[in-house]
């Protein structure tokens, strides 16, 4: 992931990271930010799309009840060849149900500009980050070991009136570096 310019860090006491590019809807005929950040040397390809009941994090930072489903978009992201990211979705049905994001194409523009168009966009994000060992199923779709060093990445986004509308889990084979900056005068 590319680091924010200086130069482009905001105010007194707001942050950036190197996630804003992914948060933000694109204009009209733009790709995904992936597509633009990989330079076409990266890939998206989706293993999974539909309903399904979230595990326990993901419920919890949506604010669904127990049992409650969700709709998912499982992802394995790809750069020169080879897998470096799991990507995992998830929407309240009440966003996502009857939408392209519970359909199995490819959404021109990346998921965020459908959520703007449907009315959510982010204004803000909570960002959960812990570095652990990989499962057999992340180490077989990463191609590395059970229990190598992943560095995984919960991004819960708000709308302007506080609800979350979007989870996202990725699960990143290392190395990789995440930059938060913030500005203090």
């Amino acid at each position: 992931m590319k680091a924010p310019d200086h130069d482009s860090a905001p105010e007194t006491g707001e942050w950036t990271s190197s996630s804003t590019p992914y948060l933000r809807p694109q204009q009209p005929g733009e790709p995904d930010a992936w597509t633009q950040e990989s330079a076409g040397r990266g890939t998206q390809r989706l293993t999974e799309a539909g309903q399904v009941t979230p595990p326990a994090a993901i419920r919890d930072a949506l604010g669904l009840k127990d049992g409650e489903a969700a709709i998912i978009r499982r992802r394995v992201i790809s750069l020169d060849g080879s897998p470096v990211e799991l990507a995992d979705s998830y929407y309240p049905e009440r966003v996502a149900a009857g939408t392209a994001l519970a359909g199995k194409a490819k959404i021109k523009g990346g998921a965020p500009t459908l959520l703007a168009s449907l009315g959510y966009t982010a204004t803000r994000v909570v960002e959960d980050i812990e570095a652990r060992g990989a499962t057999a199923s992340e180490s077989d779709a990463l191609g590395i070991r059970t229990g190598e060093p992943v560095l995984t990445l919960l991004r819960t986004s708000f709308s302007a009136n506080g609800v979350p509308f979007e989870a996202a889990l990725m699960v990143m084979r290392g190395p990789h570096r995440m930059r938060y900056e913030m500005r203090v005068d």
